[in-house]
């Protein structure tokens, strides 16, 4: 039985169709396309901007300020004046969401499951593509099942990617995971994103990125160097930092633990452990110009989208 069954459509813990849905009118405000404005004005690192192509359109004569890599050496040759060449932005540009639906992401302590804002985040940016005039595809994937959307056009597209994540096997409590993988499966995620990414895409991976392994990474390197890339880190405020000394209960659908929060090194300890872990991250995304966003479960993916990727006005 899926959890979404008896939840209401803006539950913390599952999403709906008609939830998502509803997430279009805000998307108008995010714009995929300023990215690198964004990530230059926080401080961000940013490399070359691969995302969308540039198709000749003309060549005329040579204005100045006119960069002189545009010069079109060819017409300049039969002519007596300096030609540049114009180009216009390629329209339909792939864009590819991978959304991680595995049970580390069934999780939260504040706000909604990182699920749950990963599903949302992914509904919005699909939206903004959609607006912007991009074929949309990606990947929806768990720990029982890899779906891959080839990239479409229009309305539709959006609601078939909507519909994936709604009705993914792994929203279930008891889901069952897929014991024949040889690799983890954020690992084959990756590895069949970068099979189905084509030069000049928009690749954005929602994840909490556990387990991320050098082979993950090795792949997440290999589609950098011709696409662009936005990482949307989800996390939940108790991965960051134990709550105050005490003695807490932690309960899911299946099982009950006890921690024992008294210990200052123990707290300080775990504390690092993921600062640690978001460091890594963060320095192996600077290294391959990887743009990354982070996306706790107590944020609001319609507030933090339209903040970091809103569109500008002049």
């Amino acid at each position: 039985m899926l959890r979404v069954s008896s939840i209401t459509p803006d539950s913390p813990v599952n999403i709906s169709q008609a939830g998502l849905i509803r997430l279009s009118g805000p998307a108008r405000a995010i714009a995929l396309d300023v990215l690198r404005v964004n990530s230059l004005q926080t401080g961000a690192y940013v490399s070359h901007f691969k995302g969308r192509g540039m198709e000749f359109d003309e060549s005329r004569p040579y204005q100045p300020g006119d960069d002189p890599r545009s010069i079109d050496w060819r017409v300049t040759a039969r002519s007596s004046e300096a030609y540049t060449k114009l180009f216009r932005e390629e329209r339909e540009r792939p864009v590819l969401i991978m959304t991680d639906l595995r049970a580390t992401m069934h999780f939260a302590t504040k706000g909604c499951f990182k699920s749950v804002n990963a599903a949302r985040a992914a509904a919005l940016l699909a939206w903004a593509a959609h607006h912007r005039g991009d074929r949309l595809g990606g990947i929806v994937f768990g720990d029982s099942r890899h779906r891959e959307l080839k990239p479409r056009l229009g309305r539709q597209a959006a609601l078939r990617y909507l519909h994936e994540l709604v009705t993914h096997p792994d929203w279930a409590v008891n889901a069952a995971p897929d014991v024949a993988q040889e690799e983890p499966s954020l690992t084959q995620a990756i590895a069949m994103l970068k099979r189905v990414t084509h030069p000049g895409s928009m690749v954005i991976i929602i994840s909490d990125f556990v387990g991320l392994s050098r082979t993950a990474q090795s792949y997440m390197t290999g589609i950098a160097r011709h696409n662009e890339i936005l990482a949307i880190f989800l996390s939940d405020p108790l991965e960051r930092q134990l709550p105050p000394p005490g003695r807490y209960r932690l309960v899911n659908d299946e099982d009950e633990m006890d921690i024992d929060t008294y210990a200052k090194a123990a707290r300080l300890e775990y504390r690092q452990a993921f600062k640690d872990r978001l460091q890594d991250f963060e320095i192996f995304c600077h290294r391959y110009g990887i743009h990354l966003l982070s996306l706790a479960t107590d944020d609001d993916p319609v507030r933090f989208l339209q903040q970091a990727l809103g569109k500008r006005t002049r």
